[in-house]
């Protein structure tokens, strides 16, 4: 199974970093699959430490993909590390060890504490479009620009329907950013 969740690092120094990712669970197993090169990947491989952050604002994961990466954040419980403030729940993961790969290695981790923090009260259409048109927007570069555009449009139906400010505006985010591309591809 994957879960869409938020995955904050910080480096030896303690800058932190915040990413969106999909996280890979079995049995008792995190496998975090970060691609090369990646903040998080050193992040982790340098402390031995992550933590999942679930939550249901879906601006945090269009912010990651569109440069607003300035959300608030705590200190972790137990491991050394910061968590999103407002997540529903935090998973705090040490890693256990490397399955090494040129592209993306496996990085099977052990979690140490979990936390829930509020309650989940589900999510909306809009909330899971957003979440579908950020992992488009993180492929712009991979994905035959058809395909996106097909996706953007049947996506956005859910947005008109059932968006409510904060869907709309991280929406907003993904949108400019996929025309900036469009653009810019245009020109060269």
């Amino acid at each position: 199974m994957i879960l869409e969740t938020i995955v904050t690092t910080t480096n030896p120094k303690g800058d932190p970093h915040i990413a969106p990712m999909g996280i890979h669970t079995y049995e008792d197993q995190w496998i975090i699959l970060p691609f090369r090169p990646s903040r998080t990947l050193d992040n982790i491989l340098a402390t031995g430490f992550a933590i999942i952050n679930a939550t249901d604002d879906v601006r945090i994961f269009a912010g990651c993909l569109t440069d607003k990466r300035d959300w608030p954040l705590v200190p972790a419980d137990t491991i050394p590390g910061v968590r999103l403030r407002n997540t529903l729940s935090h998973y705090e993961l040490a890693l256990n060890r490397v399955e090494e790969d040129a592209t993306r290695p496996k990085l099977f981790c052990r979690c140490i504490r979990q936390a829930t923090h509020s309650p989940f009260k589900g999510f909306n259409r809009a909330q899971c479009a957003v979440l579908e048109a950020a992992i488009l927007v993180s492929r712009l570069d991979r994905l035959p620009w058809e395909k996106i555009t097909r996706e953007i449009a049947y996506l956005e139906i859910a947005i008109n329907k059932t968006a409510g400010p904060g869907e709309q505006e991280a929406w907003g985010w993904l949108m400019e950013k996929i025309n900036r591309y469009q653009k810019e591809q245009a020109i060269s």
